[in-house]
């Protein structure tokens, strides 16, 4: 905690040389707050401060009712008192006509640095987050009772304009037994982990129809054998979705669910399916975003600029997507809808309050999560702006909306004139809009991790973890580097004087380098420094720390090798020409995985798989 508050200060301090201001009785009140708050304050005090702010730039005044816990001078909270003089004004607190950009910046980089610190959440907060999942169950239930018959026709319709096309493809690649299904790199339910998920030895028999074992976990039917060690397990019986929180912020953690072995492994069938179909279609592949999030970014600086779009934020928005909601979206297509149900836990082991039965379509951890959001809550977005226009949506609205509207998981942007119908048709069918994360009145927008005001970038360096003592807090390392860098380009000089510091104790070598440069090093706008040249090819050599991947051994072999095999070959043909993959956080290098999660061709696939083991060795490498 020492090392955190000290970074703040030198942050401080570089923040009030830009503004031409003074942090010193700033930085004097922030100590005595973790002197008797502790690491709450950076992690979940200021960060509340900074996003009431946040909320005043989209107000373009100062709230009164915001702020809570910190003393007041005149129209403003004193303390960040020399920054917020240059965005507000201190006597009436409405915005300025030309507020400082560096002010804003320096107010939310030194608010909002630790606020998704990766650090686990005390008990009594994830309990918290537990009921909290739990009762999200009951809400969704009391929303679908809630949706009248109008509402249900008017999805109905809207959802077969944006999707049919889509939907038929998908349909016939079921029923033709086309989908090519694979095992992701996650952990499951059962507890299986890299080839072992090939030996997997049970198939619920609700998937029997859709994916049936002969087909899908088989090379062909000469190996049919291999299905005697097999169990076939019923629905009463199914293995539930484990339900874990992992860290997210302190204030809150994240909950997934993690999916059986065979659940996932249809699941991701569908999934290359749904996308290779929606990058074919010209106006969802402008709407729906599932790893570009720099079309987001660009759509919230032009709505920062011009103020003709806004940026929305759902909570909890993969948990009130209910199973409803997908049933009536693929209605109209039985074979899709037998494979998407089939595959769809119904069960969900919830830590201290048992197995559940789930009204949600699926937990975050499903491969159908993301797409089937996505999908419903454009249609919903739809939905509210024809009742704004008053005027039946057809494919030439569709095709005018395509460069408006953008929907990337629960970021979600629209253009302000219909903001309030939107919301309200979200709410109407059962979501919750996080208002004081949603934007449309002033010239603040954040979408996709990126914050704008009037056109300009105003996002900050994060810190991710905890500052690192030792070699053995390998993750720590590899976060504290590219922190500094960050910071490096950011101009924050005494806080990367401070960290480099730091990072010698634990390096011992820590050169200048190039952005690609395979060592741990210091960006420098001297460049590098040569310490020694490659015998063969003359390059110049440095000395530092270089990560190493090691991928642990587990032996795949016989039928279930041959399976790999040919999946591997099969999966790598059908996705070469997609625009677009699901994004997963918990994706390794490119080397180890291949490009955006793809498989390489490796010659020890059979041999070790798995998460790998990261270490970090002493070593020589090019600077460049």
């Amino acid at each position: 905690m020492k090392s955190l508050t000290l970074l703040w200060k030198k942050m401080a301090a570089d923040a009030a040389i830009w503004c031409s201001t003074s942090a010193t009785r700033d930085i004097k009140y922030a100590t005595r707050r973790v002197e008797h708050e502790g690491l709450s304050f950076l992690t979940i005090t200021l960060p509340t401060f900074g996003k009431d702010v946040e909320k005043c730039l989209d107000l373009e005044y100062v709230d009164r009712n915001l702020f809570m816990g910190f003393p007041w001078q005149a129209g403003l909270p004193r303390f960040l008192g020399g920054f917020l003089d240059l965005v507000f004004d201190r006597n009436s607190g409405e915005l300025l006509p030309t507020p400082s950009i560096d002010a804003i910046i320096a107010i939310r980089q030194l608010t909002l640095a630790f606020s998704k610190i990766l650090l686990p959440s005390s008990d009594a907060r994830t309990k918290a987050a537990m009921d909290g999942y739990v009762q999200c169950e009951v809400d969704v239930r009391v929303s679908d009772a809630r949706i009248s018959d109008q509402q249900w026709s008017d999805f109905d319709r809207i959802s077969h304009l944006l999707f049919g096309k889509v939907f038929s493809e998908v349909d016939q690649m079921v029923f033709d037994r086309a989908l090519i299904p694979k095992h992701g790199p996650g952990a499951t339910a059962d507890r299986l982990s890299g080839n072992a998920k090939y030996r997997q030895s049970e198939w619920p028999s609700r998937l029997e129809k859709a994916f049936p074992s002969w087909d899908y976990l088989l090379p062909n039917g000469r190996f049919s054998d291999r299905l005697e060690s097999m169990t076939s397990v019923e629905p009463g019986s199914e293995r539930p979705v484990r339900v874990i929180t992992v860290p997210k912020t302190l204030k809150t953690p994240r909950i997934i669910g993690i999916e059986p072995t065979a659940m996932q492994y249809s699941q991701q069938a569908l999934l290359n399916g749904l996308l290779s179909a929606i990058s074919k279609d010209g106006n969802l592949r402008r709407m729906i975003g599932f790893k570009d999030q720099d079309v987001n970014n660009r759509l919230a600086q032009e709505g920062s600029l011009f103020g003709n779009l806004a940026t929305l934020d759902l909570s909890e928005a993969s948990d009130r997507v209910s199973n409803q909601h997908v049933r009536r979206l693929l209605a109209n297509h039985l074979c899709l809808h037998e494979a998407v149900d089939s595959c769809r836990s119904r069960k969900a082991d919830v830590p201290g309050h048992g197995i559940i039965r789930m009204a949600k379509f699926a937990s975050m951890g499903s491969a159908l999560c993301f797409p089937m959001e996505a999908m419903v809550f454009l249609t919903i977005i739809l939905i509210g702006i024809e009742k704004d226009l008053d005027s039946p949506m057809d494919e030439g609205a569709v095709k005018r909306l395509r460069r408006q509207v953008r929907v990337y998981g629960d970021d979600i942007i629209i253009p302000v004139r219909h903001v309030q119908s939107v919301i309200d048709s979200l709410e109407s069918f059962g979501m919750k809009v996080n208002r004081n994360k949603s934007f449309w009145n002033g010239k603040f927008r954040e979408s996709c991790g990126k914050e704008y005001y009037n056109g300009h970038d105003v996002s900050i360096v994060r810190v991710r973890r905890v500052l690192p003592t030792s070699l053995n807090m390998v993750q720590e390392v590899l976060s504290i580097v590219p922190l500094r860098n960050q910071l490096y380009l950011a101009g924050y000089w005494q806080s990367v004087r401070w960290l480099d510091v730091q990072i010698e104790r634990v390096l011992k070598h820590f050169p200048n380098v190039e952005s690609t440069s395979p060592v741990l090093g210091r960006l420098n706008s001297l460049g590098y420094h040569p310490e020694s040249w490659d015998d063969d090819t003359f390059a110049p050599r440095v000395r530092g720390a270089r990560v190493s991947v090691v991928i642990p051994k587990d032996k795949l072999s016989g039928v279930d090798a041959l399976t790999k095999c040919l999946l591997r070959m099969e999966s790598r043909v059908s996705l070469t020409s997609l625009d677009h993959f699901p994004q997963d956080e918990e994706r390794w290098s490119v080397s180890v995985h291949g490009i955006d999660g793809l498989p390489t061709v490796d010659d020890e696939h059979l041999d070790r798989a798995g998460r790998p083991q990261v270490r970090i060795k002493l070593r020589q490498g090019s600077p460049f």
